[in-house]
């Protein structure tokens, strides 16, 4: 995917909770949250809410699955 795909705003639809995250990744919501806090997938903090783009998730997606491919 590229980025500028997710370089445009997101509505509230496209924001993913990290109950969400985890769902789609089949991991805990605390692998979730630390992936989340490593920058490892990006957030978007609204006062204390943190949410993930889904096509920041998607982007974390491609790059890991090409980093398995390869290894």
């Amino acid at each position: 995917m590229d980025r500028e795909m997710c370089s445009t705003p997101s509505g509230p639809k496209n924001l993913l909770r990290a109950t969400d995250v985890a769902k789609q990744l089949s991991i805990s919501r605390s692998l979730a949250y630390q992936l989340m806090l490593r920058g490892e997938i990006p957030t978007v903090r609204f006062g204390g809410s943190v949410r993930v783009r889904e096509c920041d998730l998607a982007e974390y997606i491609q790059r890991s699955w090409s980093g398995w491919i390869h290894k």
